[in-house]
């Protein structure tokens, strides 16, 4: 399939820091377990954090706004879900929102009736749309551009020592080079949200992300 880098085509969306010349696979690992999206930490292949999302369960924030940031603590961008909207209308704002901040992009379901496409804009000069495919609370999913490019997938992890499928609170976020990894981890985030996880399947397993097997 063709990628982004093939076309030698860079898209900052939230922060050229997080452009890739090579495809970066990222070990997202939920940090609580008790809500729905309770807070995530991202890790390189090092074991270097390079992505968290701090416990946002009930008293922490407003209930639809989180804040994604780097291993400093900075704020890279907000995701808030928009209402009223019945289609879980989401909208991402650079850094930490302020009252009257226009959003960078929104998220939103192409269909209120059960599971669909994800449908992407960005609010910028080129007005590009992504779609995102797949089953996230089963960590299956496909983020296209509108050239039908792959630019980033979300996917089981697979302990490569035991050849185990880890359970679905630890998977990989590869994302493709020329694809800004910060707004692709505020999809994930969003991705939570909107369809949050089925019931834990027998035989899921729960591994500690630090050592790295991608």
């Amino acid at each position: 399939m063709e990628l982004v880098e093939e076309m030698g085509e860079k898209r900052v969306v939230v922060d050229k820091a997080f452009l890739y010349e090579e495809d970066k696979p990222l070990t997202v690992c939920k940090t609580s377990l008790f809500h729905t999206g309770d807070g995530f930490a991202a890790y390189d292949c090092h074991g270097d954090i390079i992505f968290r999302v701090d416990s946002y369960g009930p008293g922490t924030r407003d209930d639809d706004e989180f804040v994604l940031m780097d291993v400093t603590g900075n704020c890279l961008l907000t995701v808030k879900r928009k209402r009223p909207t019945l289609h879980q209308r989401w909208e991402g704002f650079l850094g930490e929102r302020s009252d009257g901040q226009k959003p960078i992009f929104s998220v939103r379901r192409s269909s209120i009736i059960g599971r669909c496409t994800m449908e992407v804009e960005v609010y910028d000069e080129t007005g590009e749309e992504y779609t995102i495919d797949g089953d996230f609370s089963q960590r299956s999913c496909l983020i296209h551009d509108t050239k039908k490019r792959t630019v980033a997938e979300i996917k089981r992890k697979v302990d490569a020592s035991t050849n185990v499928m880890l359970g679905r609170d630890v998977f990989t976020l590869e994302i493709k080079p020329g694809f800004d990894g910060a707004f692709a981890m505020g999809l994930v985030l969003v991705l939570d949200q909107i369809n949050g996880d089925d019931p834990v399947e027998i035989g899921d397993e729960q591994v500690h992300p630090f050592v790295e097997d991608i």
